[in-house]
């Protein structure tokens, strides 16, 4: 795959990761999920959202309220996710070794900025995976309990602002 493939391919990915991960609130804690077939899946080549690795990921079950705000020109300004999210699961696609985390609860609440940037606060049981093209530089995949703040740019680098709270590194449980 050439350069700018390869940038176009992980650009979509990482919007499909967007809408899964930020917009739609994932979450935590090891339990099998249900045998059902996946909300959505998709997989991350080696070094996109794990060091060493590809990661296969998918979630299920979906288990959340949103609400979409608008301003009076009929603009979106402000979304909200709440409820307990996806049953997620992640697979290191060269060991085979899996983790399942069932949906547990979590509020998103995203700003939609007028610079066209989207300003993501998350609190609860959330999932963040950082590309190498964001800040701070990826590959890695971690689940926070606690809150966590992050913007995303018109090229969808995100910038993680702040975290509290414990952070739980998935690649480093898959490896």
């Amino acid at each position: 795959m050439s350069k700018p493939q390869c940038r176009n391919y992980t650009r979509a990915l990482r919007w499909a990761a967007t809408l899964a991960f930020s917009m739609a609130t994932v979450v935590t804690a090891a339990v099998p999920a249900a045998a059902a077939q996946p909300d959505f899946a998709f997989d991350l080549p080696a070094g996109v959202a794990c060091p060493g690795f590809a990661l296969h990921v998918e979630g299920s079950g979906d288990k959340r309220i949103e609400r979409t705000f608008v301003d009076r020109n009929g603009n979106v300004v402000r979304l909200l996710a709440a409820g307990k999210g996806f049953a997620l699961t992640f697979v290191n696609l060269s060991t085979g070794e899996t983790l399942q985390l069932p949906s547990n609860g979590s509020v998103t609440r995203t700003t939609v900025n007028v610079d066209g940037t989207v300003t993501v606060q998350s609190t609860g049981h959330n999932v963040l995976i950082l590309f190498p093209s964001d800040v701070p530089a990826g590959p890695s995949t971690t689940q926070y309990v606690g809150r966590i703040v992050y913007t995303v740019d018109a090229q969808g680098v995100f910038t993680l602002q702040t975290t509290s709270g414990r952070a739980t590194d998935i690649c480093a449980l898959l490896s």
